[in-house]
């Protein structure tokens, strides 16, 4: 057998691989050759990489994915077992290792209603604030990963709205923040940290607002525009949560899809006052299947270096999960919400694409253009891609049948995998070149000088890697239609 073989021209460094493929490897250990040579039948392509360990870039602060309403009710219909089964995958050090989390403030589209932590209309001192709705199902997933996470994670919350009373449509759904509930919206956020903390849950930091230029009117959002979020939170927000004591949350910006991106970062970081409060950009991956805009992220990086650069959200959206079926994630099937009614200039955005394909291709594209963290959304869901009071099916790594108390991790969770377990908070990702158009791979190492290589191969054909300046050279193969994970010590 050919896969994942190595040589290696030099004893003194060890390389271990793990391979997720279209065959049926799931992060699969790939054995080194014992005899030190490398056989395939027929050609290959091969590959020069080279490794520049002395161009550091940005550390990496964590990969994971999103506790929601729906999840957490989802997590709760199952055994016992299977909803430790489910956690352990996500978050021990045998699974995934997720390090980085999102949820929701106020109730989203994967809510199995709409509701706000201050229902009473009116009530600007917030008097009957409460997260009990929280405490059903949310939290208790929160703390189970908690309870398994060896490491912990990071927690970032995100309003979707505020509660309607406080906006100028008095709606769930669009509209603008009314200006005399700035106050309000502030306190909002630092009682939410507060009482969060009480159930023994930190909240690392927040988004301002999930999807500021709206959702089509869909369901709940609310409109910013970055004048106006850069005001709320340079004279509102910023300052409460400081005057709370409650400084150490992060607050990051926009949170929206990368294109249009430039002029959020513009206003946001306009000035020493504009951007003393965000300590970074959010960003979503909707507005394309297969583009992943380095560009923008490399101006919204220039825009303020020292800040964070995260990707909180991505799903296969508009499409219902496909059970038990690995291969059709490998294919290009899969279509999203731009497909069917984009604007037709845009519509070369939205093709037809393989979730797979597209998960490594975005992530390892955001490492490689000063991303340092990167959310996927619902880490739970069920056949029909819900529950969700819109009825906005999307698909999550993983899909249950709770009649049945089934489980069926997909593709999609292992390329998470290769990822969230191997590329740890601290890495710091290295320059690298690589002569191969269709080829994608980022590299990171950790402070023990661990270097983490995590290579995409879409082609229809094995390649040969000739990997460089790790201090000894060494080849590798990857196989047709796989994603590996390599990491090399010395």
């Amino acid at each position: 057998m050919h896969e994942g073989m190595i040589h290696i021209e030099k004893t003194d460094i060890k390389v271990r691989t793990y391979q997720t493929d279209r065959t049926g490897r799931k992060l699969s250990a790939i054995k080194a050759d014992s005899c030190g040579q490398i056989t395939h039948d027929g050609p290959i392509a091969e590959v020069e990489v080279f490794v520049d360990r002395t161009h550091k870039r940005q550390t990496i602060t964590g990969f994971g994915g999103s506790f929601t309403d729906a999840s957490a009710y989802l997590v709760n219909q199952m055994s016992l077992a299977q909803r430790q089964n489910i956690i352990k995958a996500y978050f021990s050090c045998d699974g995934a290792n997720y390090t980085l989390t999102r949820t929701h403030m106020n109730s989203c589209d994967f809510s199995r209603r709409q509701y706000a932590y201050a229902p009473v209309a009116g009530d600007v001192t917030l008097t009957h604030f409460n997260i009990d709705h929280d405490r059903d199902y949310l939290i208790p997933m929160i703390k189970m990963a908690q309870k398994v996470s060896r490491d912990g994670f990071r927690l970032i919350a995100s309003p979707w709205t505020a509660p309607p009373w406080m906006k100028d449509n008095n709606s769930w759904v669009g509209g603008e923040l009314l200006k005399e509930h700035y106050t309000t919206w502030a306190e909002f956020f630092a009682k939410y940290v507060e009482a969060y903390e009480l159930e023994g849950i930190p909240i690392w930091g927040f988004t301002v607002e999930n999807e500021p230029h709206g959702n089509g009117e869909n369901w709940e959002s609310m409109h910013f525009t970055p004048e106006q979020m850069t005001d709320f939170v340079r004279h509102h927000l910023g300052p409460t949560l400081e005057h709370r004591g409650l400084s150490h949350v992060k607050l990051l910006g926009y949170d929206q899809n990368r294109e249009g991106l430039d002029h959020w970062v513009s206003v946001m970081y306009r000035d020493v006052q504009s951007a003393r409060y965000f300590d970074g950009t959010a960003v979503h991956w909707y507005e394309s299947t297969w583009d992943y805009f380095p560009e923008a992220l490399e101006r919204a990086h220039a825009a303020a270096p020292e800040k964070y650069l995260i990707q909180t959200e991505a799903c296969c959206d508009a499409q219902k999960p496909v059970w038990q079926d690995d291969d059709w994630y490998w294919r290009e099937e899969a279509t999203d919400w731009g497909y069917t009614w984009r604007e037709p200039e845009k519509k070369y955005l939205h093709p037809k694409y393989a979730p797979v394909h597209r998960y490594a291709r975005d992530i390892i594209g955001c490492l490689n253009h000063w991303v340092d963290g990167w959310i996927d959304w619902n880490m739970v869901l069920d056949r029909e891609g819900g529950p969700n009071w819109f009825e906005n099916w999307c698909i999550a790594p993983v899909i249950v049948d709770p009649d049945r108390d089934q489980v069926y991790y997909t593709p999609i969770y292992y390329v998470m995998s290769h990822f969230s377990k191997f590329i740890r908070p601290g890495h710091v990702v290295l320059g690298h070149s690589c002569d191969h158009k269709e080829l994608m791979l980022t590299v990171t190492e950790g402070s023990d000088g661990e270097v983490v290589m995590v290579v995409f191969n879409p082609t229809s054909m094995p390649l040969k890697l000739n990997i460089n300046g790790l201090g000894s050279s060494f080849d590798q193969i990857i196989d047709a239609q796989a994603i590996q994970t390599i990491t090399i010590n010395n």
